[in-house]
C-alpha cells in the first residue's frame, strides 16, 4: 500500500488552518462559548425576508451557476453592469479563484504583515512568493504596498479598507489617488468587505472598468449570512469573465443565491443592523475605557482593544477570556498584537464580555 502521489508544492507546505473556529475551540475546551464575539459575524442575523426566502427555496434544485438575478441586482444595486460582477463562496473563495488565476510558483505577490491570512495561504497553495509591508499607525499603507509592489514585480497587492483585524480606514478617494502608484501589471486586490460599517467616502469611488482593481465584497458581515458563503467581486469585464476558467459553477448553493437577493432588497433591516453596530461598538469602547484599555478607532464590526503591553501579554488576555467563555481573537503580527479584537455583539454577549474583561487582565497581570 503506497501514499498519494502528492505534488512537490503540496509536500512542501505546512497542514494549516488561517483560523481556528469556534466550534473547534468549543469541543477543545468541551463546553459551548458564552459570548461568540470573535469571528465578526452579524450575531443581529440575515433579513427576515432572506430568512423567508431561504426557507422557500427549491433546495433540492442545483444552483444557478451564472447566479444570474443576483448578479443582475448587484450590478443594479452598484450601477454597473452584470458583466462587471462575479459571485462566488464568499470572498475567500473569490481570493482562491483569483489567485489561482494569476499566480503560479514563484510569482510575487505583496500584502501587509499581519493582514488576512487566509489570501496569504490562497498565495501559498498556489507556490506564490509573498513579501509584507508594515502597518503604518495601525492602518494599512497603500503608499508602501505599492512601492512594494514595484520592486518585486508583483502580479498582485491585498489591501482591506476597512481593515481586518485592526478596524481602521482610509477615504476610498485617498487610495485612487494613491493607485497612480501602482506599478504596470500588478492588479490591486482591494477588499471592501466591512465597507457597509463605514463612514461616508470609505468606498473607492473607482470605475468597475478600472482593469488596475479588483473589489470585494460580501454578505457575511453587516448582512449577517456569513454561513450561507456568499461574495462578490467587482471588476473590469475581462478579468470577470475569466473566473469562468477556474470557479466551482455550481459551488453556489440556490437557497444563498435566494438569500441574498433578498438581503439585497431589504434596505430597512441593513440600516438597522447598522445601527446596531454602531451602538454595540461604544458598548465595546466603554467597556474598554473602564477597564484602563485603549480601544482603538473602528469602521468596522468589531473593535481591536490596546492591551497596553506586547502580544504575549494580550495572548494571555485572549486566553483568560476564552476560559470564561468569551470568544474573542487577536491580530498575529508585532505591533498589532497587543490588541484583542471583540466583534459587535447583543447586550447580553457584551454584558458577559463586561463581567469576564477585568478577571482576564487579573489573570493576565498575575502571569508577569
Amino acid at each position: 500500500m503506497t501514499d498519494p502521489r502528492y505534488t512537490p508544492l503540496a509536500l512542501s507546505l505546512p497542514a494549516t488552518v488561517p483560523f481556528v473556529g469556534p466550534e473547534t475551540q468549543e469541543r477543545q475546551r468541551g463546553a459551548p462559548f458564552v459570548a461568540r464575539l470573535g469571528a465578526n459575524e452579524s450575531i443581529f442575523g440575515p433579513s427576515p425576508h432572506a430568512i423567508e426566502a431561504m426557507a422557500e427555496t427549491d433546495i433540492w434544485k442545483y444552483g444557478d451557476p451564472e447566479s444570474h438575478y443576483l448578479r443582475h441586482a448587484l450590478a443594479d444595486h452598484h450601477g454597473v453592469k452584470p458583466e462587471n460582477i462575479v459571485v462566488g463562496e464568499g470572498i475567500d473563495g473569490l481570493l482562491g479563484y483569483l489567485v489561482r488565476l494569476l499566480v503560479g510558483p514563484g510569482d510575487t505577490v505583496v500584502t501587509s504583515d499581519g493582514a488576512y491570512p487566509t489570501f496569504n495561504y490562497h498565495v501559498a497553495g498556489f507556490g506564490g512568493a509573498l513579501h509584507k509591508v508594515p502597518y503604518r499607525d495601525d492602518h494599512e499603507d497603500p503608499e508602501a504596498l505599492f512601492a512594494k509592489a514595484a520592486e518585486v514585480d508583483a502580479k498582485l497587492v491585498y489591501l482591506a479598507n476597512p481593515d481586518n483585524p485592526m478596524g481602521s480606514w482610509h477615504r476610498g478617494a485617498d487610495i485612487v489617488a494613491t493607485m497612480e502608484a501602482l506599478p504596470a501589471g500588478c492588479l490591486l486586490v482591494l477588499d471592501e468587505a466591512y465597507v457597509e460599517c463605514a463612514p461616508e467616502g470609505t468606498a473607492a469611488p473607482v470605475s468597475a472598468d478600472d482593469p488596475r482593481v479588483i473589489r470585494m465584497r460580501t454578505f457575511s458581515k453587516v448582512y449577517g449570512m456569513a454561513g450561507a458563503r456568499v461574495g462578490y467581486a467587482i471588476g473590469a469585464p475581462g478579468l470577470i469573465e475569466a473566473f469562468n476558467k477556474v470557479r466551482n459553477h455550481f459551488g453556489m448553493n440556490r437557497a444563498a443565491q435566494a438569500g441574498a437577493l433578498a438581503a439585497l432588497q431589504d434596505a430597512n433591516w441593513l440600516s438597522q443592523v447598522q445601527a446596531q453596530i454602531v451602538t454595540a461598538r461604544d458598548r465595546i469602547v466603554q467597556i474598554a475605557q473602564e477597564n484602563g484599555l485603549v480601544p482603538l478607532p473602528s469602521a468596522t464590526n468589531f473593535v481591536a482593544i490596546d492591551c497596553g503591553a506586547d502580544g504575549e501579554y494580550a495572548k494571555a488576555v485572549l486566553e483568560a477570556l476564552v476560559a470564561q467563555g468569551i470568544f474573542v481573537r487577536m491580530p498575529f503580527a508585532a505591533p498589532q498584537n497587543r490588541c484583542i479584537r471583540v466583534s459587535c455583539g447583543t447586550t447580553s454577549d457584551l454584558d458577559a464580555f463586561a463581567a469576564a474583561l477585568p478577571k482576564a487582565l487579573a489573570a493576565a497581570k498575575s502571569t508577569i
